[in-house]
């Protein structure tokens, strides 16, 4: 008796389990699944026909998450480039693109252009926090720590929390012995 219990329990955790794990394996099944689609249907599009700012960077966001950088890249610049003059000044969607060709580059060690996006981002919206970060990081790649470290504590004043710029900044600061602005 007592042992039919136990194997009982043992048999009801097991099968709990197995189903959590089918539910999450199925569950990224379909992720993944609808992400391959929308990759084949904007790719099958822009091929055929031009397509607008929104489409060209979803794709372009699509290679990114699939690290096919250069790829990539050539879905953000057709971004830019499809971007109205109203949209490129506006603080919505081009420093987006920006931001995401300055990745596209520096995953690819292209760090100058990569910066170069990263202030073309920072031009339109000065408080982008991200592509602040972003850009501390190039220059910390291409060994420029004073400039890394300005980056970092320009995002420090506008989100005072942002945990990659204090850990960065704390971090070059222990390198370089630069006492903290206040």
């Amino acid at each position: 008796m007592e042992n039919s219990t136990l194997f009982l329990t043992y048999l009801g955790i097991l099968l709990t389990l197995l189903g959590l794990s089918a539910f999450f394996i199925i569950r990224q099944v379909f992720k993944t699944r609808r992400i391959e689609n929308t990759l084949g249907r904007l790719q099958k599009k822009l091929t055929k026909e031009k397509g607008t700012a929104q489409e060209y960077y979803e794709l372009g966001s699509l290679l990114l998450d699939k690290k096919l950088f250069s790829q990539s890249a050539l879905y953000l610049q057709q971004a830019l480039k499809a971007l109205t003059e109203e949209e490129k000044e506006a603080e919505e969607n081009a420093p987006l693109i920006y931001n995401a060709l300055g990745y596209a580059y520096f995953a690819q060690g292209q760090y100058d252009l990569a910066i170069r996006q990263y202030k073309s981002a920072l031009k339109i919206a000065p408080g982008y926090v991200t592509a602040l970060n972003n850009l501390g990081h190039s220059y910390e790649k291409k060994q420029l720590t004073v400039q890394a470290l300005e980056t970092y504590d320009q995002a420090l004043k506008i989100e005072p929390d942002n945990a990659t710029a204090k850990r960065r900044a704390q971090s070059l600061r222990k390198r370089v012995a630069i006492p903290m602005k206040q």
